[in-house]
């Protein structure tokens, strides 16, 4: 702190200088005519016609340049000191006119100058002029007193010169003038420039230290022009050098000097930055001690001026002059006055500052903030009673102590910088500063101070209050914010941050860095079936589990929903391979923890957990790198969940083939390119057809149709789907309708997903519309229910299929073998038709096991007075097995493939298919122009339609 109160006053100390560059020429240049001008009268100019040349008219052309420049520097002005400078002006005009009609008489008449002449007229008319002008530049008394004080001040400065120089020659004038009979009017004007030089020089003493703050600078060079002028008229009107003087001698100098120095004064001082001056907004430095002690001293100088004078004539042995003892008496008196007046003004202003210090006091120590003011050393000089309710310590006790003993070391170097930064910036630029650190309080704790600091004095002065609380607010917004609230654990924003130092630090070549995204199998069942209590107590614990199994190093986060995240960083080992096979270990160490029993409410709950484990590579971004590990977790939920899957590039390579299938998808609904196909379903026993199976195809660009299977796969869960969906519900009917009045009432089965019926986008009502506006009877429709999977809410669907059934829909249960809970929809679900799945239809003839599970299915819907449907019938054989476990229906290519409109009419028309046992030896549409199907939703290509 003493280092950063040395700087406080080393700039302090700094003042601007008076010019630039410029400034500093115009000043040579001057001080080296008047040099030169001075050198030339030393030696008398060479000759006497050439010395009474020079000192007239030499003199007459400096005072007319100041004139000039005096007057042209008011026109460019329009301030309040314009008046003056004209007046300045007119000053040197009257000393200009003077020395020219002096040259007159002496260059051009060679006779002497008579005395009085007009010459004493223009050089007694400088003096008022340049009077009132300093009048004009003084600062004005703003009450009644300060004017009195004003002219006891110039009275006193004047009445004692007047006495001083009455004392010395101005009596012995007088005498010598009256003695050798001069006339009046040459006894006066011999009295008249002394008096004239006196009431100047008061003046210039008076209002030296009365002159208002504007242009200090140009106003200083002026007086001392002025100064210098009066100086040369007091040696000009001594008896001594006047008897002896003549124009162009060494005197002549000063004159000149003077009205150069006068014409300098507006352009020359003014040209560089006035210290004194500072821009608007930097605070004024105090008044010098040594002008202010002067301006204090200034009745006691005269005073004594006065008495010197008196003493001179005692002293001498001469009688004291009536002139000196009434000029004597009237500066004691005005004096007295002075002291007067100041005394009482004095009483005035130590009331005041009494009253102001009370005022102060109670302000500072009513604050609840704590004031300190630390000296240069950085020891505190001063410290408010507040500090015992925010510190918790006496003022007096901190006062004398080091501010940086109560500073924390953490941040103490950090406070060091930052107010040598404050005290090096310039005062006009950055008046204050404010800093935030810990101080010590009395009880030992820290307490976060935020401080307000200002300079004073060389020293600092500190307001401080106490944001322990504020700090402490914004800390716990701040982990609010990186936080999950549910948890505890890093957001996924700072999860993402920690990734990205992972990635940019010294680690950023280490390869063994790896990201885990882990979700909950089984999670939204236990919201559904125990409540979002429940399953927020779950969520905690796996957090709480997962915290605990990272090393303290790496970084266990939550994403949202029951999805968490981690990251390992790497140890340095350059072998990937004994990497990857170490972090798989630790991530199925990882599963398998999280998939222990969770205690949630009075009974256990078990969840599974699916990790995608994703490793750094060289200048993959955080993004990116998060991306891999999410790939590879829903890798791993596709490949049956509870299960670790490790990112492989051809990953990222499927979903971009997704996505353009996606695209895909979605040009070809716009565009129309899919079509409707029927595949008969036929009666085992009798090969009549009852129904027909409605069966989307996709035209390529080649014209073939192909299954959108891939492209529903691809947008599973996507809209796109979803408008598939309808379509083909509402083409379905549509058609139905149109062969229902050409003659061929068939009833039609629309599959749809389970959880297509629940969607929102398809209400209740949507399906009696459809039916209604295409009149089409309900019994003529069926809707196949497929893929029940654990997200479904059976109690939702129950009652979607219940209100179908009120309209007359059949249902069916399709993929019945296979799936999951397909006994618990049995059971629940308000089903017509079973449709054997595929995958038992195919080994039936071979297997003898599918033999048996398949005939006790059949036996299962029988007792429920439930019809079959056996899916994918292609041989003769599965026909015989089936209707011999007593299926009642069937479809597939042993009957027909799916077939356009056209083809399906003509089958319609012909009402039935041979089936094997019967006289028919070909089926309806034989012919090599059907190639046999490997099934019935395989991507296989028909006929076009």
């Amino acid at each position: 702190m003493s280092a950063s109160a040395g700087v406080l006053g080393a700039l302090l100390s700094r003042r601007s200088p008076l010019g630039g560059a410029s400034s500093l020429v115009s000043q040579v240049l001057l001080g080296l005519i008047c040099g030169g001008y001075a050198v030339g009268a030393a030696l008398g100019w060479g000759s006497k016609e050439l010395a009474l040349f020079i000192g007239d008219f030499g003199l007459s052309a400096a005072a007319m340049v100041a004139a000039v420049s005096c007057f042209l520097y008011a026109r460019a002005r329009g301030d309040r000191c314009r008046p003056a400078w004209l007046l300045f002006s007119l000053s040197s005009l009257m000393a200009a006119a003077g020395n020219a009609v002096w040259g007159w008489y002496e260059v051009l008449l060679r006779i002497e100058v008579p005395s009085p002449s007009l010459a004493d007229v223009f050089f007694l008319c400088f003096a008022p002029p340049a009077i009132v002008g300093l009048l004009v530049l003084a600062k004005r008394p703003v009450t009644r007193a300060g004017w009195v004080c004003l002219a006891l001040d110039s009275w006193l400065i004047g009445g004692s010169l007047l006495t001083l120089s009455w004392s010395l020659a101005l009596a012995h004038t007088a005498h010598l003038a009256d003695a050798e009979g001069e006339s009046v009017a040459r006894a006066a004007l011999s009295l008249a420039y002394p008096l004239l030089d006196i009431v100047l020089v008061s003046m210039v003493l008076a209002l030296h230290f009365r002159r208002a703050h504007v242009n200090r600078s140009a106003v200083n060079t002026a007086i001392a022009a002025l100064a210098l002028t009066v100086l040369c008229d007091a040696l000009f009107t001594s008896p001594l050098l006047r008897q002896t003087y003549h124009s162009g001698q060494l005197l002549d100098a000063g004159w000149f000097a003077g009205s150069l120095l006068l014409a300098y004064a507006p352009w020359g001082a003014n040209a560089g930055p006035d210290p004194a001056f500072p821009p608007r907004g930097t605070p004024r430095p105090a008044s010098r001690p040594i002008a202010g002690s002067l301006a204090a001293l200034t009745p006691y100088l005269a005073g004594a001026v006065c008495t010197l004078g008196i003493l001179y004539n005692v002293i001498d042995g001469r009688r004291v002059d009536r002139v000196v003892v009434f000029t004597g008496c009237t500066v004691v008196l005005a004096l007295v006055v002075r002291q007067a007046i100041m005394l009482v003004d004095n009483i005035a202003l130590t009331q005041e500052l009494a009253q102001k210090e009370n005022h102060f006091r109670s302000l500072v120590q009513g604050s609840s903030d704590v004031i300190m003011i630390a000296a240069p050393t950085g020891v505190l000089r001063y410290v408010s009673p507040a500090a015992a309710g925010v510190y918790g310590c006496d003022a007096e006790d901190l006062v004398g102590a080091e501010l940086s003993s109560i500073i924390h070391p953490d941040d103490l170097g950090q406070v060091v910088h930052e107010v040598r930064r404050f005290l090096a910036a310039p005062p006009a630029e950055e008046p204050t500063t404010r800093i935030e650190c810990r101080f010590r309080s009395g009880t030992g704790d820290w307490l976060n101070v935020e401080s307000t600091v200002n300079r004073h004095q060389g020293g600092l002065i500190l307001n401080s209050r106490d944001v322990t609380e504020r700090v402490r607010l914004q800390a716990q917004l701040q982990h609010n914010a990186e936080h999950d609230p549910l948890t505890d654990l890093p957001n996924r924003a700072l999860f993402t941050q920690r990734v990205r130092q992972a990635l940019g630090g010294r680690r950023s070549g280490d390869p063994g860095t790896a990201v885990l995204f882990i979700d909950l199998d089984g999670f939204k069942a236990v919201n559904d079936r125990l409540g979002h209590q429940a399953g927020d107590e779950l969520l905690i614990q796996a957090a709480r589990r997962l915290h605990e199994s990272v090393r303290a190093g790496d970084t266990a986060a939550r994403l949202g929903g029951d999805e968490f995240a981690a990251i390992i960083l790497g140890d340095g080992t350059r072998d990937q391979s004994a990497r990857e096979c170490q972090v798989h270990e630790i991530a199925d160490r990882l599963r398998l923890t999280l998939s222990q029993p969770y205690r949630v409410g009075v009974g256990e709950v078990r969840v599974a957990a699916s990790i995608g484990v994703a490793f750094a590579e060289p200048g993959i971004s955080p993004s990116d790198l998060m991306r891999n590990a999410d790939l590879a977790m829903y890798r791993a939920k596709a490949g049956g969940k509870d299960r670790v899957e490790l990112y492989a590039p051809q990953m990222q390579a499927e979903v971009v083939r997704r996505s353009e299938l996606a695209a895909r998808l979605r040009s070809a609904l716009r565009d129309g390119e899919f079509a409707l196909l029927h595949q008969p379903v036929v009666h085992l026993s009798s090969g009549a057809v009852v129904a027909v199976a409605a069966q989307a195809r996709w035209r390529s660009a080649q014209g073939i149709l192909f299954t959108p299977a891939e492209f529903l796969r691809v947008a599973d869960d996507s809209d796109r789907t979803a408008e598939l969906g309808r379509w083909l519900l509402e083409e379905a009917v549509e058609q139905a309708a149109d062969r229902a009045r050409a003659g061929h009432p068939v009833s039609v089965t629309v599959r749809l997903p389970a959880r297509r019926l629940l969607d929102k986008g398809m209400p209740f009502g949507s399906v009696e519309a459809l039916l209604t506006r295409h009149s089409l009877p309900s019994g003529a429709l069926m809707i196949e229910v497929s893929e029940s999977d654990p997200r479904i809410s059976f109690d939702e669907l129950e009652q979607r299929l219940v209100a179908l059934r009120r309209l007359g829909v059949r249902i069916a249960l399709d993929g019945f073998g296979s799936g999951y809970a397909a006994i618990n929809a049995l059971r629940r679900l308000p089903i017509d038709v079973l449709k054997l799945d595929r995958g038992l239809v195919e080994g039936v003839v071979e297997s003898a096991r599918l033999h048996k599970i398949t005939s006790g299915l059949l036996r299962i819907a029988c007792d429920l007075g439930m019809q079959s449907v056996a899916d994918g019938v292609d041989v003769p054989e599965q026909v015989l097995a089936l209707r011999a476990m007593g299926c009642t229906h069937g479809q597939g290519m042993a009957f027909s493939g799916p077939l356009d409109e056209y083809r399906l009419r003509r089958a319609l028309a012909r009402g039935e298919f041979p089936v094997p046992g019967s006289a028919t030896a070909q089926p309806v549409l034989a012919g090599g122009s059907i190639p046999l199907l490997s099934g019935s939703h395989a991507e296989t290509p028909v006929p076009p339609t």
